[in-house]
């Protein structure tokens, strides 16, 4: 017999050999292979998969946003609009793309034509982004020409796309976490109540919580807490070369009402720069007077300002401004901040002889007073501007002060809250000049609207210019019309075509703007056209660049003012050498101040 310890022994069993870890080769070749992912579990939807609808249309969308607008933009600020842009194109595109499933739930496109679909389309549409990309880059360059800028600019078309890809992400991860919640909620209370119940609850509460999250939580007490800290910290400050004044003629000095702490950091600047005697008989080789300078810092606590203008007359009682030969009530910015262009001309060409009055209605910058302190600066324009005018009519015509207002951007704005009609504007004092005007400026949009008919946006005519005229090379537009006679009071607007302080508001989510029509503004490309929603975040960019153009583009509106205030109210003998000379004065003043 065989034992059984002499049996053959059995082969070893082979062990299983483990799965190798995929490489990085493989793991492309599967995506092109099949170049999307759907997950695991139908009701993800942070984690889904884009749409291939809304995907195209938000590259189209992000096309659109390389096409030019108002002003030239830099490479990163076209990144984040691209992204800003593409996402609102993917909601539209995703929301056609489910209209079209419902609609045709028999045909539904099969995993062979998807999978064709998404290795073909993302590849096309990237080709033709890389060239839509340097399309814009052209076009930015002769915008930059036409402006002013020269040719010296350089596109990053690879950031810019990968800035945009990163904004949309980022976008749509949030937008894709709301309508989770929503779900999540509609969900919840389903469980209570019937399930059209249920979706109405679940989305009123979703938008209830996105709304108060985002206005309160994050807007509110996070981004404008900020921001008024910061600014309440820099309007405790001074400017660098800015230095108590010794002169009585103005506000914080040793003599004055209003000590040099209450001013703020932007009403510091306005009475320490004001022009000394000295510099002004240079100019006019005649002796002159110091200009006075009324300016009341912020009173936060007060809605009315009626401590604020009640402490203005008493300073103007104290600096003797009811007998200078011009009183000028000059609005001023979010920050306080007022343009020296505007006040300081109309002291060189009186010789001193004229006040200048401003009350600090908050120290916020000034787009963001704009959102949140518009009635703030229209209530402390009209308490300044009715307690001076009711004092000047009990001054003997003879002896009564020239009345004039000016402003630029909310400046200019606030002073024309105190008025409701374009004939009360005029009637209201001896002189208007404002600059850069807001959208929301109730006259200025009426004077617009009934323009007569021949006369473009950026350029109305009102009533033949008989009272009113606007310009943005005041010493040429400011001549025009020539058949008609340019009588007192006048009222001057220095409007450039390519502002977009003057053209941004809301409306250009859905509606074309006038500007955007032809004829176009002589700084505005031929190129522009109108697209809604990507117009309105084009010009939305176009505020942030607007500051730093050359003069006569964007909002910089330089000297201006001298050419300005020549035709408003010039003194007796006033010619357009003197204006000449007083520009040259005031460039060599802003290189000083530079």
């Amino acid at each position: 017999m065989t034992r059984a310890t002499d049996a053959p022994a059995e082969p070893p069993a082979e062990r299983p050999v483990a799965d190798r870890p995929a490489t990085l080769t493989t793991r492309v070749v599967a995506f092109a292979r099949r170049p999307y992912w759907d997950p695991p579990n139908p009701k993800w939807v942070v984690r889904r998969w884009p749409d291939l609808t809304g995907y195209c249309f938000a590259t189209f969308f992000f096309w659109l946003s390389l096409t030019p607008s108002l002003l030239p933009r830099p490479w990163i600020m076209q990144g984040l609009i691209g992204g800003i842009t593409g996402i609102a194109g993917y909601g539209v595109g995703s929301l056609l793309g489910t209209l079209g499933r419902v609609g045709l739930r028999r045909w539904l496109p099969n995993e062979r034509l998807r999978t064709r679909a998404w290795q073909s389309v993302p590849v096309v549409l990237l080709v033709v982004s890389v060239a839509v990309v340097v399309w814009g880059a052209r076009a930015q360059r002769r915008l930059r020409v036409l402006q002013g800028l020269g040719e010296s600019s350089s596109w990053h078309g690879a950031i810019i796309i990968l800035i945009s890809l990163g904004t949309f992400s980022l976008l749509l991860v949030v937008c894709r976490s709301v309508r989770l919640l929503a779900r999540k909620l509609v969900a919840w209370f389903g469980r209570i109540v019937p399930w059209p119940m249920a979706y109405a609850l679940g989305l009123t509460v979703c938008a209830l919580i996105v709304v108060s999250g985002t206005k309160n939580v994050l807007w509110d007490r996070g981004f404008i807490g900020f921001i008024d800290h910061v600014s309440r910290q820099t309007n405790e400050g001074t400017e660098p070369g800015v230095h108590p004044p010794a002169s009585p003629a103005v506000s914080g000095s040793p003599a004055s009402l209003i000590p040099w702490s209450a001013l703020g950091t932007k009403g510091r600047t306005f009475v320490a720069t004001a022009p000394t005697p000295q510099e002004l008989r240079d100019f006019s080789g005649h002796p002159a007077l110091p200009p006075i300078r009324v300016y009341v810092g912020e009173h936060p606590e007060e809605s009315g300002f009626t401590r604020a203008v009640d402490l203005a007359l008493r300073e103007m009682d104290r600096t003797g401004a009811w007998n200078r030969k011009v009183i000028n009530l000059v609005g001023t910015t979010g920050s306080g901040w007022v343009d020296r262009n505007i006040p300081t001309p109309l002291e060189y060409m009186y010789g001193g002889d004229a006040a200048t009055v401003a009350v600090q209605y908050s120290y916020l910058p000034s787009w963001i007073s704009f959102l949140v302190d518009q009635e703030r600066a229209g209530h402390a324009a009209q308490a300044l501007y009715h307690a001076v005018h009711d004092r000047l009519q009990t001054i003997p015509a003879g002896r009564r002060p020239k009345l004039v207002l000016s402003g630029e951007s909310l400046g200019s704005f606030s002073l024309d809250a105190v008025f409701n009609t374009p004939q009360e504007l005029i009637d209201g004092s001896d002189g208007v000049f404002f600059e850069g005007p807001p959208q929301a400026s109730r006259v200025w949009k009426q004077i617009v609207t009934h323009r007569d008919p021949d006369s473009p946006e950026w350029r109305p005519v009102y009533q033949r210019g008989r009272n009113v005229r606007f310009a943005q090379w005041p010493d040429i537009d400011l001549r025009y019309p020539l058949t008609t006679t340019w009588e007192h009071p006048r009222v001057v607007y220095l409007q450039n075509a390519s502002d977009p302080v003057v053209w941004w508001t809301p409306d250009l989510l859905f509606n074309k703007p006038g500007w955007a029509s032809p004829p176009l503004g002589p700084d505005i490309t031929p190129q522009l056209r109108y697209y809604p929603i990507v117009s309105f975040w084009q010009t939305t960019v176009d505020l942030a660049v607007s500051f730093g153009m050359p003069v006569t583009h964007g909002h910089t509106y330089g000297t201006g003012a001298c050419e300005g205030w020549a035709a408003v109210l010039p003194p007796a003998g006033w010619s357009p050498a003197d204006t000449e000379r007083l520009e040259n004065t005031m460039a060599a003043i802003n290189r000083r101040w530079s």
